[in-house]
């Protein structure tokens, strides 16, 4: 059955102009996590329900997207979730624990735990659905953008059990077993496609896959262990006509490999210049970033003088083949951030 596209025209809207090559009325701004702890409304609603409790629950879920969108004037809404969310809907036993992250009860560490494995449950994400077609008649002009951790990032959770700095079980796999690991990633790909997909069918204007620990791997490694799996994650969306950005963290030697995979934007952290980040990228894509976050925790002067930063390197990343910018961090917002400073930043960062 071919979904119905009830996603709405948004032809004014800054971040969708950018995204998509087209000249902007002005810079487009929103933050990763922009919905989250650096809010007092956020902490409000939160010591009431588990972070689970709250992906789940469609109007929570709602009220958490509006809350930046109303207090900072975003030119863009990310829908509250987890990049684990897909996976407690397809049956694996995973928590978020305060202070650790997600744990998982039943880490994958063989073949058998792989083909165990289940597929996306339609139903277990009906609350997802929901909750975007409550936020597409909020949002007014303001897009929304639906969001899934890539393959990679969440075959670490499921190896290592939890977070990792080192991923030690991770490319352990990889580089031992290395058919245990690709069928490992081609189903997550698909959970991955599927959880997406969703987003899609119920309105989301524009997608981000977050590959927060591919920073972790080699320029090489990347492309034989990696790659082909988010490329075909983008393949297979691309006919759905919307902005699809790609985005790790520590990812300055990936960033040609990770606009290969099929993207139209290549988000980028404060590790590396965005016009140098242009030229390893190459023309046509559009840049989003990439402010260091720590810089909003040392006050409004520090921050003004930063974003201005940001801002002329955008221009010159543009000069150097880049389709456009859309202001961002680097990373997502601290929770011990201001939110008047990322209220001052955004009327700043539309100034320019």
């Amino acid at each position: 059955m071919v979904a119905v596209n009830t996603r709405r025209q948004l032809p004014e809207a800054p971040y969708l102009a950018a995204a998509t090559g087209r000249e902007p009325g002005r810079i487009p701004v929103w933050f990763m996590r922009q919905a989250g702890r650096s809010l007092p409304e956020y902490r409000e609603l939160r010591a009431r329900n588990t972070m689970m409790q709250a992906c789940f629950d469609p109007e929570l879920v709602c009220e958490i997207t509006l809350q930046p969108v109303r207090r900072h004037g975003v030119d863009a809404a990310i829908l509250f979730s987890d990049i684990v969310v897909p996976l407690r809907a397809a049956g694996v036993e995973v928590d978020i624990v305060a202070d650790v992250g997600p744990v998982i009860a039943r880490p994958v560490r063989a073949e058998a735990d792989v083909a165990a494995m289940k597929g996306l449950e339609l139903q277990r994400v009906d609350a997802v659905s929901e909750a975007v077609g409550l936020l597409v008649g909020e949002l007014g002009e303001v897009p929304l953008i639906g969001f899934a951790g890539a393959p990679f990032t969440l075959a670490s959770y499921l190896v290592e059990g939890g977070p990792s700095k080192l991923h030690e079980r991770t490319k352990a796999m990889m580089f031992a077993e290395p058919s245990t690991w690709h069928s490992l990633m081609e189903v997550l790909t698909d959970l991955t496609i599927d959880f997406l997909r969703v987003q899609l069918d119920a309105g989301a204007d524009a997608i981000q896959l977050f590959d927060s620990w591919a920073g972790t791997l080699s320029l090489a490694d990347y492309r034989t262990y990696v790659l082909p799996h988010s490329s075909r994650v983008f393949a297979e969306l691309a006919g759905r006509g919307v902005p699809m950005t790609h985005f790790g963290v520590g990812t300055a030697e990936l960033l040609g490999a990770m606009g290969q995979a099929g993207a139209t934007v290549v988000g980028v952290d404060w590790r590396t210049a965005l016009a140098d980040a242009a030229k390893r990228v190459g023309p046509g894509k559009a840049l989003q970033g990439n402010l260091d976050p720590v810089v909003l925790l040392a006050g409004w002067p520090a921050v003004e003088t930063a974003a201005r930063a940001v801002v002329e390197d955008a221009r010159l990343a543009v000069a150097a083949g880049a389709a456009g910018h859309i202001f961002n961090l680097g990373h997502g917002v601290l929770p011990a951030t201001d939110p008047q400073l990322i209220t001052d930043l955004v009327a700043l960062v539309h100034s320019l």
